[in-house]
């Protein structure tokens, strides 16, 4: 018996062919072409999905149900995009069109859920039953575990993790708001502090980390140099950490999981990271000691946290 999982992305399709196991048989990827109408997007994944068997030398006739992970606002109870501005799609009932064209079940949920949901069955959640997933890329993304199980809200359309205000007025986040967690805690936060942090000090080493150029600066600049020494560095970490710390002790406070799981290129870091926020979790919970300390870990499917978690939607 085996399971689909497609990550259906702006740029590519991603999708795998997965055992009861969580082990991904074969993959593959094909770019999107978000630019034609999403019947012809449809079309080719369900070709890809009935390639992913021919290729494996599976019988299609094995795949019992397939998963989509879809960036945007998804209604869970019927595979429909409402919303996707990375697709530019408008209710799109994309898991109803796809059940048709390859005669299986289809569900579909946010894309970071899914990546949740991999990484709470087979990846760094794998030992706990309640887990909060925080992806740290380009935005701040997340999804919530509960007993093995994806909480999505109303519609399956609430776990925003990154749009809770953690600094009221603070910095403009994508979404139009300010103070959100993502204007803090994203890769992109991270970068931009590091940027106005060396437009403060020219005598900073992240200059030649990031070769001379302030566009050679990436989500890595700040913790190289911090670890050469760099004040400059260590201030803009710093500030990030105490960020990434407050809004987990949220999370904690209001869920209380067993562990937080950190994806994304940030989380890369690994117990650079892990730790420090562990420490100064440590400090703020409340309530601490009468209370069970939520581990801080670091995800470990990676990409394939989407496909697998896609998989068994």
């Amino acid at each position: 018996m085996y399971r689909i999982g497609i990550d259906l992305g702006g740029t590519f399709v991603k999708a795998g062919l997965v055992d009861e196991n969580g082990k991904i048989i074969i993959k593959s990827k094909i770019p999107t072409l978000v630019k034609r109408d999403h019947a012809e997007v449809i079309d080719d994944m369900s070709a890809q999905a009935k390639k992913l068997c021919l290729d494996a030398g599976v019988d299609f006739a094995e795949v019992v149900s397939v998963g989509i992970g879809c960036p945007g606002a998804i209604t869970g109870s019927t595979g429909e995009v409402s919303y996707s501005c990375n697709l530019d799609w408008r209710n799109v009932p994309l898991g109803g069109m796809l059940s048709e064209r390859l005669g299986k079940p289809v569900k579909v949920s946010n894309d970071a859920n899914v990546a949740a949901l991999g990484e709470a069955l087979y990846g760094a959640g794998k030992n706990y039953s309640d887990i909060i997933m925080l992806t740290l890329g380009t935005g701040v993304g997340g999804g919530i575990v509960i007993g093995k199980k994806l909480y999505e809200g109303n519609e399956s359309k609430g776990a925003e993790l990154g749009h809770m205000v953690i600094c009221s007025g603070g910095e403009r986040c994508a979404c139009g708001r300010c103070g959100c967690f993502e204007a803090y805690c994203s890769a992109s936060a991270l970068i931009r502090d590091t940027k106005r942090a060396m437009e403060k000090d020219g005598s900073s080493l992240m200059w030649e980390i990031a070769g001379g150029s302030i566009d050679g600066v990436n989500g890595e600049t700040a913790f190289i140099a911090e670890k050469r020494g760099d004040k400059s560095a260590a201030e803009v970490i710093e500030r990030y950490v105490f960020y990434l710390a407050e809004g987990i002790m949220n999370f904690c406070n209001i869920f209380r999981p067993q562990a937080i799981v950190l994806g994304g290129g940030v989380s890369e870091q690994g117990a650079n990271l892990t730790d420090r926020v562990t420490e100064l979790c440590r400090k703020g919970y409340y309530g601490y000691k009468g209370t069970p300390e939520v581990e801080i870990l670091t995800a470990t499917l990676k990409n394939d946290a989407g496909l697998i978690g896609a998989a068994f939607l």
